[in-house]
């Protein structure tokens, strides 16, 4: 998948047959199941990456209950689902969140991204877990322009440092394994957090040690207080403010954030749906919620005996998009195993022996 968060506002909607809005192990599976039906799908997440929380939060943490794997981890999960969606090509926008949903007269569903592309779907799938896992920000004046030129939280990836000044803000391990990264490709790298403390895998903490020694990675104990521009609006350096309560300017080309994130219901909780205690009450027959059109699946839904487990959300996945196959087609769905069906194996571009 490509990242489109970046993608220009379009002059008109893009018309799709289904939005699934969550990129977690749930909403994953959810484009598979639909992409089984036929239908294709946009995938939205707030995170610049896919995977949701279980790939932010525990990436690195075991899974005993997912059928037919003794035990994998967020990571691993994460990477075999994304395996399994590929040959539906579902279109993402990632770092992006739906500001506002509109249904329209003919039924169809408006879609505003906050990265500016609008879409137009006939079917809508909300599986934003306990809502869009947004990152915690640095509080600064004037940052917030910075953002995705010199200045990224939770980027996928580290290339962005090639042959740059970059300090990584942070004291998890995600900071930790991104100053490391960082190290192979950057000019000079800083870690900065409040502590000399960092809260990561004895094997990580031990290699940042290694490249402190060598003086690869520098860490600074201090916090932001502010960030310096030039007259061409470039980030410059950061002001701080040591333990000691001293003032520093330390110059850079490039922020990397990983202070964490936090769930927010957000704009969800103004689409004129059916909540109980900041979940949607759905139909557990469709997984419909009381807009027609659009279903919610996995821990943003509630009802009788709901269980927030990946295996429930994958159950109601795959009921969400029968129904929704019913309600495009208005025409029940006969049932097709994988096993048999060619048309199934023609979408998974496997042979069918």
């Amino acid at each position: 998948m490509v990242d489109t968060a970046a993608s220009p506002a379009h002059a008109s909607p893009v018309e799709t047959d289904a939005v699934v809005i969550g990129a977690g192990p749930v909403g994953l599976f959810q484009v598979f199941q639909l992409g089984l039906q036929g239908i294709a799908a946009h995938l939205v997440d707030a995170l610049p990456h896919l995977g949701g929380q279980c790939a932010e939060l525990y990436p690195d943490k075991p899974i005993y209950d997912i059928p037919g794997i003794t035990i994998c981890t967020g990571r691993e999960l994460v990477d075999q689902l994304t395996a399994q969606i590929a040959p539906f090509q579902a279109t993402p926008h990632l770092g992006a969140q739906v500001a506002r949903l509109e249904p329209q007269t003919d039924g169809r569903l408006l879609l505003g991204l906050s990265n500016g592309v609008t879409l137009l779907a006939r079917t809508v799938f909300i599986a934003a877990g306990v809502g869009a896992f947004v990152p915690r920000a640095v509080k600064a004046d004037g940052i917030d322009a910075l953002v995705g030129s010199q200045v990224f939280y939770h980027p996928a990836d580290v290339s962005a440092a090639t042959g740059k000044h970059v300090i990584v803000h942070g004291g998890d391990e995600a900071a930790v394994r991104a100053a490391i990264e960082a190290a192979d490709v950057a000019s000079r790298v800083t870690l900065l957090h409040r502590r000399d403390v960092f809260q990561a895998h004895e094997s990580d903490l031990a290699q940042l040690q290694s490249l402190r020694d060598a003086g690869r990675i520098r860490v600074l104990a201090a916090q932001i207080t502010a960030v310096e521009t030039d007259t061409a609006g470039r980030l410059v350096a950061l002001h701080v403010m040591d333990a000691n309560g001293d003032a520093q300017r330390e110059p850079l080309d490039l922020l990397l954030v990983y202070l964490g994130i936090s769930p927010r219901l957000g704009p969800v909780a103004d689409w004129g749906l059916a909540i109980e205690r900041k979940q949607l009450v759905v139909d557990t027959a469709t997984f419909a919620t009381s807009q027609p059109g659009i279903y919610a699946v996995g821990d943003i839904n509630t009802y009788p005996g709901k269980r927030k487990l990946i295996l429930c959300g994958f159950h109601e996945a795959t009921l969400a998009a029968f129904a929704a196959a019913e309600y495009l087609t208005g025409a029940p769905v006969a049932l097709q195993y994988t096993t048999t069906s060619t048309r199934l194996h023609e979408r998974l571009g496997v042979e069918h022996h």
